[in-house]
């Protein structure tokens, strides 16, 4: 099994495995699905890789453990371990899940509900084992995602350019000491004010802004 233990409450998982597109119906109209589990997911996977990288790092600043943090927990790379860890053959979906543009991050959001579900089943300690020695290690090189650095402000500038949108990166303050400051730049999708980035560079103000933007428009990192 793929959480390596049985578990106390079956029905936990069941929900977690049934995708948004087969939600079933309850007398009242309100739909069933494993959203809320996936919500609950999302947080206790972001703390549990937090915590994973705090450790892992004693030394590195809060820029580096957010952006390898952010590279870890992407749709993209939940995706491909929902597909790894054998989620395919166990999610419960709709005939529009086929659409292969309909629900594209539709196993990595299992995952995360999944995860949601060991939470709420064995706790939180059990939980961050599962995804420190089932999902981290196994399939996660860190020291290569680390040394593999993505220029975010250009995968923002290469979006503007495909679909046609004036993109601007726009510095709002500068605060702090001289050793110790904090620029805060804004990113603006045509005209519009879309993201915000702090860091102790304006160059990494605006990549933090670009990072960001490139998880709100759902962008492969």
């Amino acid at each position: 099994m793929i959480v390596g233990s049985k578990p106390l409450n079956l029905s936990l998982y069941r929900l977690a495995l049934r995708h948004a597109s087969a939600a079933e119906e309850l007398k009242n109209g309100v739909k069933v699905s494993n959203e809320r589990l996936e919500y609950l997911g999302d947080a206790v996977l972001g703390t549990i890789v937090a915590e994973y990288l705090f450790m892992k790092f004693p030394y590195r600043d809060e820029g580096f453990l957010t952006e390898t943090r952010s590279r870890i927990v992407n749709r993209e790379s939940l995706n491909q371990v929902g597909i790894k860890v054998g989620l395919p053959t166990l999610v419960e979906a709709g005939a529009a899940s086929k659409n292969p543009f309909g629900f594209k991050s539709m196993y990595g959001d299992t995952l995360e509900a999944l995860i949601g579900a060991i939470y709420l089943d064995r706790g939180y300690r059990f939980c961050r084992t599962f995804v420190c020695r089932r999902l981290i290690l196994p399939y996660f090189d860190i020291d290569n995602i680390i040394n593999t650095t993505t220029n975010f402000k250009s995968k923002v500038i290469e979006w503007s350019q495909r679909d046609n949108k004036e993109v601007d990166f726009k510095l709002i303050s500068v605060s702090g000491a001289q050793r110790f400051k904090e620029f805060i730049v804004e990113l603006h999708v045509d005209g519009q004010p879309f993201a915000e980035g702090k860091g102790p560079t304006k160059k990494k103000a605006e990549q933090e802004a670009a990072r960001l933007a490139c998880e709100r428009l759902q962008m492969p990192i």
